[in-house]
């Protein structure tokens, strides 16, 4: 608890404890001695006197003159205790609004019961301690408006508080005390400032129909000023019927019906004169004031000038731009909007931080599953193959035959002993054999190999980038996140090493004298064999181009400019081809809140079946066969987030100065 709040906690409880003994005293002196009897004992009063009206209960004059108060019933106790007992729960559970009204009620009901009108001394002291400590956390958190509301909601209950009243007066200080003047009424206190008027208040009532000189003479008689008139006011008649008005709206109906203006001479005397430019120009005060507009540039300080004259219609503007200042002359209300909106354009503008995340996402799948059946099929006569082998290898089958490992008509022995000493090394052998058939057209065949996969690679990688860029309200900002890849824009050229050859020049030609130049001309062969390339680098990654632009509801309204460049894989005439992305559009979104952008950068998907034809087309069928599926996808995820970090205006419209031209009526200014 801060030390203010202790403070008005102390101030609430000595009150409390105060109220409750004076309350608590005229009950007691209210309540008559007992009468002594013979015996010494005391005797209970034969009457008893009724109570003091409180803020709970009227007095019997109010309740139609009766000399005493109602006596109330049994019944009336019941509910008066009911209502005592609920009360009480409301109290223990801090609701002390809620139990001072059944307080109140349970007082109604049984008047004569002291105990029920002291708890609505209590619980009424509690709820008022209760607004004021709401008040106070409502003031630390410089919320005015809630501490005013709570501390006229405490009144309301109490309204002779005094320590409501005091906290209502220090909150006035306050306001007060932090109230900023205009830029230009900072130092007008000190000299003197332009003359009030001090019309009398309350409503007045006018019914007059006469010239126009004597309506606005009792005019302002009504409201205690006195009116000198200028020649230039007509004396035609009009008529006036106004009814409980004040005094603005009474001189904006005068000036609207006789075409006048008035100046304060003093705070009771006025001058009225006839409303144009001329009377306007001669009458109406003019206030001479410097700017300092320190920092401005000499374009700044001259367009300052030209919203003085354009918009405030201020014809004597002065521009110093050595000095940075500017010197103006105009009435004093002109020069309070030209201060005004100064200040809203010397303080600044609203800045913003952008709080942008990227995120890439890249997913990578290939899976290879089932079973690859034998799509080739070799076939073979048995005898040529024999034929084939045994002629291969005559003179090891003459070294089996004579070494008596195998008979000579003994083919598959021979043929045996080659396979096993690696004389023979055939594909055929490798997998097996299948023979079919018989004699002369005995044939077999070698079956391939079934091969089984089931392999997965799976790959996941994300990226995440932070990126912060503050920005002033409308300044644009570029985020570049990415690479420079170079583009050759020219190639080497060589014209040869033997260098130029001319007839006549470098070589002999109709005249021998010039064989003496070929040296010259070798020299300037060898110097232009080469050129110097040109390179272009273009950039490639992600570009985000922004727009912060504040609302007064205080949300940001982004204009984006988002480009993706990429090399597409592929080039014409060696130039690589470049793939572009763009989006570009306006979001508005509360400070504080993000907006998310996902750009699809690359996707492919692949799917290869290896199986036999016919049977791997079959339904249910081509899940056993090999499936190579492959699956590629990256994305951009872009999430902006801005936060307001300066505001220089609060929410909603500021208030509006009001300038009148130099013909209109300014009775109501």
């Amino acid at each position: 608890m801060s030390i203010a709040g202790a403070k008005w906690q102390g101030w609430t409880l000595a009150v409390c404890l105060l109220t409750v003994l004076a309350a608590t005293t005229a009950v007691l002196a209210q309540t008559p001695a007992p009468a002594s009897t013979a015996d010494g004992q005391a005797q209970p009063a034969a009457t008893t006197t009724a109570p003091e009206p409180s803020a709970a209960q009227p007095s019997a004059k109010a309740q139609g003159g009766a000399k005493s108060a109602r006596v109330p019933t049994s019944g009336d106790r019941r509910r008066a205790a009911k209502v005592y007992l609920a009360s009480s729960k409301l109290f223990d559970k801090d609701q002390f609004e809620a139990a001072l009204q059944g307080f109140e009620k349970a007082a109604v009901l049984d008047p004569a019961n002291p105990q029920y009108r002291m708890a609505v001394v209590v619980a009424r002291s509690h709820a008022i301690t209760a607004l004021i400590q709401d008040a106070a956390k409502a003031r630390m958190h410089e919320n005015e408006t809630g501490a005013r509301a709570a501390l006229s909601h405490a009144l309301e209950l109490d309204p002779s508080n005094p320590e409501v009243a005091q906290h209502l007066r220090e909150l006035g200080d306050d306001a007060l005390r932090g109230a900023e003047k205009p830029l230009y009424e900072q130092s007008l206190d000190e000299l003197g400032g332009p003359i009030q008027i001090a019309p009398a208040q309350g409503p007045h009532s006018f019914h007059l129909h006469t010239g126009q000189r004597q309506v606005i003479q009792q005019v302002f008689k009504g409201f205690g000023i006195e009116a000198t008139l200028d020649d230039s006011v007509r004396s035609t008649q009009v008529r006036l019927d106004l009814d409980n008005v004040q005094f603005r709206q009474a001189m904006r109906a005068l000036g609207l019906l006789t075409n006048t203006f008035y100046v304060p001479l003093d705070a009771h005397r006025v001058l009225v004169a006839r409303d144009d430019y001329t009377h306007r120009q001669n009458y109406v005060p003019q206030g001479l004031e410097t700017i300092y507009l320190s920092g401005l540039s000499a374009e700044e300080l001259t367009e300052m000038g030209n919203m003085a004259r354009n918009v405030f219609e201020v014809t004597q503007v002065n521009v110093d731009q050595s000095a940075g200042k500017m010197t103006v002359r105009a009435p004093y209300d002109t020069l309070n909007a030209l201060n005004e909106t100064l200040r809203e354009l010397i303080a600044g503008r609203d800045q913003v931080l952008l709080e942008v995340r990227l995120i890439q996402i890249a997913h990578t799948s290939q899976r290879n599953t089932g079973i690859q059946p034998p799509q080739t099929l070799t076939a073979f006569n048995v005898y040529a193959e024999e034929q084939q082998i045994l002629n291969q290898n005559a003179s090891a089958v003459q070294q089996i035959i004579s070494s008596g490992l195998a008979a000579p008509g003994d083919t598959e022995a021979i043929i045996a002993i080659l396979i096993a000493s690696g004389e023979v090394t055939s594909s055929i052998f490798s997998n097996g054999l299948a023979l079919f058939g018989g004699g002369l057209t005995l044939s077999g065949f070698s079956p391939p190999p079934i091969t089984a996969n089931l392999s997965l690679n799976s790959s996941d990688s994300r990226e995440l980038d932070q990126i912060q860029v503050r920005l002033g309200d409308g300044e644009a900002g570029t985020i570049r996140e990415g690479e420079k890849y170079p583009i050759e824009t020219s190639s080497y050229s060589n014209l040869g090493t033997g260098g130029l050859n001319i007839p006549g020049l470098n070589t002999p030609g109709l005249s021998s004298s010039l064989g003496g130049l070929a040296g010259l001309a070798s020299e300037l062969g060898a110097g232009a064999e080469t050129t110097i390339p040109q390179v272009q680098y273009q950039d490639l990654g992600f570009t985000l181009k922004t727009t912060p632009k504040v609302l007064r509801s205080g949300d940001v309204a982004l204009t984006l400019d988002l480009k993706i460049d990429s090399l597409g894989g592929s080039s014409l005439n060696g130039i690589p081809i470049l793939d572009d992305q763009t989006y570009a559009g306006v979001v508005t979104v509360p400070s504080g809140q993000a907006v998310a952008l996902l750009s699809e950068l690359d996707k492919e998907q692949t799917r290869a079946i290896s199986g036999v034809p016919g049977l791997s087309e079959v339904p249910g069928l081509n899940d056993v066969t090999d499936i190579n599926n492959m699956k590629n996808y990256a994305s951009l995820l872009v999430v902006i987030t801005p936060h307001v970090v300066r505001s220089t205006q609060p929410a909603g419209h500021s208030p509006m100065m009001r300038v009148e031209a130099g013909t209109r009526n300014r009775f109501f200014d």
